[in-house]
């Protein structure tokens, strides 16, 4: 590996450095894939290994300083922009990638985990995820424990997942606090709640899991909504609820 450049810390980076998580985290899926995005290559560790799968290649950088190390590589578009503030859409639209499936892969910053897969969710064109998450952050996305979250019910609304591998702070550099997680993730085709009402769905959510140790019903209470307050769950505590009855929750709910 080519020597690693200088990390900077506002940008919450961490170098990956195991040839065995990299091994992991670019493995190709089993689905058909018709391009690669990477958010955040950096100094490029996993964008050799994802450019050697000669399928289309685009990378989301926010740190112009890696220019050096990512030019070199046969990518097919180089974007140094925020990817909170990607625009998408117009991605889409210009790379001409309407109705084409994507396999996103990124090492997510610490600081914007959250936030990214978030938006990483509602995007129907991709199709499959790979992301390296904080621990502590991961296991709220997928059926790590028992204990349901709003992210894990967002996640598991729209994606089935499980873990690549656990990555302690040695894998990095420099070496991060916290351990850290691969997620590997498979979009369902035919989700409970479609897309088109993924903002209604997570307000309902966030509503929720506020005030996690009172009952649903204080949460829901507000909308006057005898139908829901009518259902034997509402006096469950959000994080004992299963993902049914979170979507059964919502069908009722969203009957305003």
């Amino acid at each position: 590996m080519s020597k690693l450049p200088t990390a900077k810390k506002h940008f919450g980076q961490h170098f990956l450095t195991s040839p065995k998580v990299i091994n992991i985290a670019v493995e190709r899926p089993e689905d058909l894939i018709d391009y690669i995005i990477e958010i955040g290559p950096g100094p490029a560790v996993l964008s050799k290994h994802l450019n050697a799968l000669e399928l289309p290649f685009y990378v989301i950088e926010r740190d112009q300083d890696f220019q050096s190390y990512l030019e070199p590589l046969d990518i097919k578009e180089i974007y140094f922009e925020d990817a909170l503030k990607f625009d998408w859409p117009e991605f889409i639209e210009t790379q001409s990638l309407q109705n084409k499936n994507a396999w996103l892969v990124s090492n997510l910053p610490y600081n914007v985990g959250s936030p990214l897969f978030v938006n990483f969710l509602q995007l129907s064109f991709i199709t499959n995820m790979t992301l390296m998450f904080q621990k502590e952050v991961g296991v709220k996305t997928f059926a790590y424990n028992d204990e349901m979250s709003s992210l894990k019910a967002l996640s598991m609304t729209y994606f089935t997942s499980w873990k690549g591998c656990h990555v302690p702070p040695g894998a990095f550099s420099p070496p991060p606090k916290v351990d850290s997680i691969v997620v590997k993730y498979k979009r369902i085709q035919s989700p409970k709640i479609a897309i088109s009402e993924f903002k209604s769905f997570e307000k309902m959510l966030r509503l929720l899991f506020n005030s996690p140790r009172k009952k649903c019903r204080h949460a829901l209470k507000q909308f006057n909504n005898s139908q829901v307050l009518e259902l034997e769950i509402v006096d469950k505590r959000p994080g004992t609820l299963t993902l049914d009855e979170i979507h059964e929750l919502y069908t009722f709910w969203s009957i305003q």
